[in-house]
């Protein structure tokens, strides 16, 4: 079997844009891979965070993940802080990158621009990710397309590390998202949905309620043109809602545009809102069942424990290379 590395930051409520993106692919790969599937912690503390509300968010994705349907007999579900091999492994990789290949991630210089300073963390912190990874001798490792610089120096610092020290890592491989499968704001179609964007209604969150999902997707940005018609070019908002539509409903984005030939908008957004809120409603209730449950706080312990033994094995060879300790 592949073993599978991936994991989610506790900074807020998932929207359907991770789910479709990323949690319902781990779902699938935990049916015929050895998977490892963190919520990395240590990764939303390169900014400011609430101490208690981290805590609880930890909670919550690790309860969503659960809920999505990964599932702890089949995958290995912990908390990236509980096993220390992160930190650990992310100090000896630091000792082996280079600040110039750092400076060129686009994601911190989106992340620090106008900022006189930013935190070293955010600078580094695709090390620490690389440690993440090379932890588990991960062979594959999905994650979205804007993700695939972060791969990239993983890759280069397991091989530089491989030719100075002897085989110590294993390489592995990205497996991105498929052209057309990223979900976009509903308020501006040319963004891709975050959960950090300030506006509420550019997105659906998995916990959100019904006339949350039914305001947001009616508030949705289209277009003057009242044709719905598959065009991410000319028609990226009704594009991203067929993508959705497509994504919940199993059908093609063909058979849908033909299913509403010669209605106006309001019927799709009608039909989409009642598809969206009946796939995340057993998501909600298995949330519900899972979140206080002493089910989860087993599954994370034992996952961590699992996970510790892998990564002790990994440090005791990194350590043999590397010369360090006795």
């Amino acid at each position: 079997m592949k073993r599978i590395f991936s994991g989610v930051q506790p900074t807020g409520n998932l929207h359907i844009g991770n789910y479709l993106g990323a949690l319902r692919q781990f779902v699938d790969l935990q049916e015929e891979n050895e998977c490892f599937y963190c919520v990395v912690d240590m990764h939303s503390i390169t900014v400011p965070q609430d101490p208690k509300l981290l805590r609880s968010h930890i909670l919550d994705i690790a309860a969503l993940y659960m809920a999505v349907g990964l599932d702890p007999k089949k995958a290995t579900i912990f908390v990236q802080s509980q096993v220390s091999g992160h930190a650990e492994l992310n100090w000896i990789l630091t000792c082996n990158a280079y600040t110039g290949e750092l400076s060129r991630m686009t994601q911190f210089k989106q992340k620090s621009q106008n900022k006189e300073s930013a935190p070293a963390g955010l600078f580094c912190y695709p090390i620490l990710m690389a440690a993440d990874i090379l932890l588990y001798d991960a062979d594959i490792v999905p994650v979205g397309n804007d993700q695939k610089q972060h791969i990239e120096l993983t890759r280069d610092l397991a091989i530089r590390i491989n030719n100075k020290y002897g085989d110590t890592f294993v390489v592995p491989e990205g497996r991105f998202l498929k052209a057309g499968a990223r979900v976009m704001a509903l308020d501006d179609p040319t963004a891709k949905m975050s959960k950090s964007a300030p506006n509420e209604m550019s997105r659906i969150g998995l916990l959100d309620e019904p006339s949350k999902i039914k305001k947001a997707i009616m508030r949705a940005t289209t277009d003057s043109e009242g044709v719905i018609r598959f065009d991410i070019e000319n028609k990226p908002g009704i594009s991203n809602l067929l993508n959705i539509y497509s994504a919940f409903s199993g059908k093609s984005v063909e058979e849908i545009e033909a299913q509403y030939e010669g209605q106006g908008y309001g019927s799709l957004k009608k039909d989409l809102v009642e598809i969206t809120v009946d796939a995340l409603t057993p998501i909600q209730q298995r949330f519900k069942e899972i979140r206080g449950s002493q089910l989860l706080t087993d599954t994370l312990n034992e996952g961590a424990a699992r996970a510790d033994a892998v990564a002790k094995k990994t440090m005791a060879r990194v350590k043999e290379r590397f010369g360090l300790g006795l």
